[in-house]
């Protein structure tokens, strides 16, 4: 009987003790499974807040370049407005020059060189018996109505026998000689024209133009192209 008393109080033992271990393997499962739970739900958290940081980053960058976009179109435009601005600029200070130069140059201010022609007009080499001889030798209206020619077929600069002229010149007869700036100068006289030769000549031998007048009136002319002639500044101005 005390044998058998022994072997139920260890069986009841044995019993316990495995049922306690049961249980605190449950709780241990339970904790476990709790813990795991949570760790997923935070990391699945972590996770969503990243996703949710790269979208805004994302959505930041594409509205910087948009903006950035905008910004680089303005200044190709700005630097179109300003190359156009410029070349503007550019044409008008080069039309200015070249109006400032040809002033000058008409004025007499500086020395001119280039081609041109040279126009003489001689006294009549055959006198009429009985004509008045005054009729047949080259007067100032004569020359002034081929220097008024070649000005307005646009001449850069003109001189007579070597004066040069300015658009305050005058031309007067004394007698035999004519003045030109108060410069006394006789015949022959030679007008010398810096311009386009091809544009200065057929300006005076237009049909019924300055040289048919001047031929009609007993004038010998004579024109011809030359490709360089050089004039210097009026005399008043040159020193």
């Amino acid at each position: 009987m005390k044998v058998r008393g022994k072997h139920v109080l260890l069986s009841f033992v044995l019993l316990l003790l495995g049922f306690i271990m049961a249980w605190s393997y449950q709780v241990t499962m339970e904790q476990t499974g709790s813990s795991s739970n949570e760790y997923e739900e935070t990391q699945w958290r972590y996770e969503d807040e990243l996703r949710k940081q790269i979208l805004d980053t994302e959505e930041t960058n594409f509205t910087l370049q948009s903006e950035l976009l905008e910004l680089q179109a303005e200044i190709r435009q700005l630097e179109q407005e300003l190359a156009n601005i410029n070349e503007e600029e550019e044409v008008r200070s080069k039309n200015l020059i070249e109006d400032i130069n040809r002033i000058r140059k008409i004025s007499g201010a500086v020395p001119v060189n280039g081609a041109g022609i040279e126009v003489t007009l001689q006294d009549a080499e055959y006198l009429p018996n009985g004509e008045n001889p005054n009729d047949y030798i080259v007067h100032e209206e004569h020359v002034q109505k081929v220097v008024d020619e070649l000005f307005v077929s646009q001449a850069e600069a003109v001189a007579i026998n070597g004066y040069r002229l300015t658009h305050q010149s005058y031309i007067q007869c004394i007698g035999p000689v004519i003045l030109v700036d108060g410069q006394a100068s006789a015949a022959p006289f030679t007008i010398t024209a810096i311009g386009d030769g091809d544009t200065l000549t057929a300006s005076l031998d237009i049909l019924g133009g300055v040289k048919d007048q001047l031929v009609n009136e007993g004038i010998t002319v004579r024109i011809q192209k030359l490709p360089s002639i050089e004039l210097n500044p009026y005399l008043s101005e040159s020193g």
